[in-house]
């Protein structure tokens, strides 16, 4: 764990965006807690400093704690005097009209108006809050932001703190005969190449070893779609980055995902990561292998 724990408190106006920036946070690496009564606060940042997994973390306090009026400002003044806490607040505001707006669109009730109307519950909430905004070092109006936007601003301001990176390439290679990959954005199919798996020698191995990987690569027309393909993804990473997007899937697919597919993945893998995070998977790489051994 680092020297300093960094801790954020999101918390504003019901309705402001509270959900999509925790999520956001998440995307970001951070250890998240939704809902955090302010009584609990000290002992949950006690087990943190223990921990040598977490050093940031970022915590939704709002109204939906009901001791949260008498307790948090009390409980904020000592975080922020500890000497081993970078402690922000960021409180998420929005006009009442869009407040309004946004909740007759989810038909919820305001957490102040259960009874009554939503708008009372604004002016109340907002006049109670209005302390805890004054003390906020970032304050977001998310009117006039879509949720995607709402996630980027928050990336801009707190992406920097710690190692994690804000968006990554998971690279997988897979096998069509069992199905494509849910969760793929980009899927290339690397069918018409020539297959390994005619080849005695080479039917057993798989696309990491060396072999397997020469041979896919030695062809003409393989390093031909390589440099296609490369030339194609690395372009556009950027412009996912920019969308707000935090993990990018592309998966790349061979017949039975153990030879080509397996091949090509890697060696995405290794020219994406000298400037993103990636992360490199096979789902199918010994699925054959299993299959054998059981029958």
């Amino acid at each position: 764990m680092s020297e300093k724990l960094h801790l954020v408190v999101v918390t504003g106006m019901s309705g402001a965006g509270k959900t999509v920036a925790i999520q956001s946070f998440e995307d970001l690496g951070y250890f998240t807690v939704d809902n955090m009564p302010p009584a609990l606060l000290p002992k949950f940042l006690e087990l943190i400093r223990h921990s040598q997994d977490n050093d940031k973390v970022a915590l939704v306090v709002d109204m939906r704690s009901r001791s949260f009026f008498a307790e948090i400002r009390q409980v904020l003044d000592e975080i922020e005097a500890a000497d081993d806490v970078d402690f922000k607040i960021l409180f998420l505001d929005a006009t009442d009209s869009e407040l309004v707006a946004r909740y007759k669109e989810t038909r919820r009730s305001h957490p102040l108006a259960a009874d009554g109307r939503v708008l009372d519950g604004i002016h109340m909430e907002r006049e109670l809050l209005a302390p805890l905004k004054n003390m906020s070092q970032n304050v977001i109006d998310t009117t006039e932001l879509t949720p995607r936007n709402l996630r980027k601003e928050i990336s801009d301001r707190f992406a920097s703190l710690g190692n994690h990176s804000s968006f990554r390439v998971e690279v997988i290679s897979f096998g069509f005969k069992y199905g494509l990959p849910l969760d793929a954005d980009l899927v290339f199919d690397v069918r018409f190449l020539p297959n390994p798996y005619y080849q005695l020698e080479l039917r057993n191995l798989t696309g990491l070893d060396e072999p397997v990987f020469d041979y896919v690569m030695e062809h003409e027309e393989s390093e031909a779609f390589y440099r296609h393909l490369l030339g194609l993804i690395e372009p556009i990473l950027p412009g996912y980055q920019k969308e707000g997007k935090s993990v990018l899937t592309i998966a790349v697919g061979c017949t039975g995902g153990q030879h080509r597919s397996v091949a090509f993945a890697k060696r995405l893998a290794d020219d994406l990561e000298k400037g993103w995070t990636v992360n490199l998977s096979h789902r199918d790489k010994e699925r054959r292998k299993e299959t054998v051994n059981r029958s």
